[in-house]
């Protein structure tokens, strides 16, 4: 019984930290728009607050964002591994669920 309990007591304390840890794994708006302005405003629209000029023949960020059919998960498999013409960002998965959820927050 006395391994039974340890096992036990472990996996509730696992639980307790995941569930504590969780909301430190969510995606940050607020940092995707950080990275956006320095990966992404060269071409694109990405900010009010934007200082550089974008490229008018590619699409805003607000425009992705309203296309019909956005979805985030589908915009970070495409940041992935982006189209030729955009930079090599060499971006973590963090930073790519960032820069998504951030676009997906201007279509509020």
């Amino acid at each position: 019984m006395t391994g039974w309990n340890t096992l036990k007591r472990t996996g509730f304390a696992a639980l307790f930290t995941a569930a504590a840890v969780s909301p430190g794994l969510a995606a940050n708006a607020g940092h995707g728009e950080e990275l956006a302005l320095q990966w992404c405003s060269a071409c694109h629209l990405v900010s009010n607050d934007q200082n550089k000029v974008s490229v008018a023949s590619v699409p805003s960020f607000f425009d992705i964002a309203r296309r019909p059919g956005f979805n985030e998960d589908a915009l970070k498999t495409f940041l992935a591994d982006p189209h030729p013409q955009m930079p090599n960002m060499t971006l973590s998965n963090g930073e790519i669920a960032d820069i998504a959820r951030y676009i997906s927050s201007l279509s509020e």
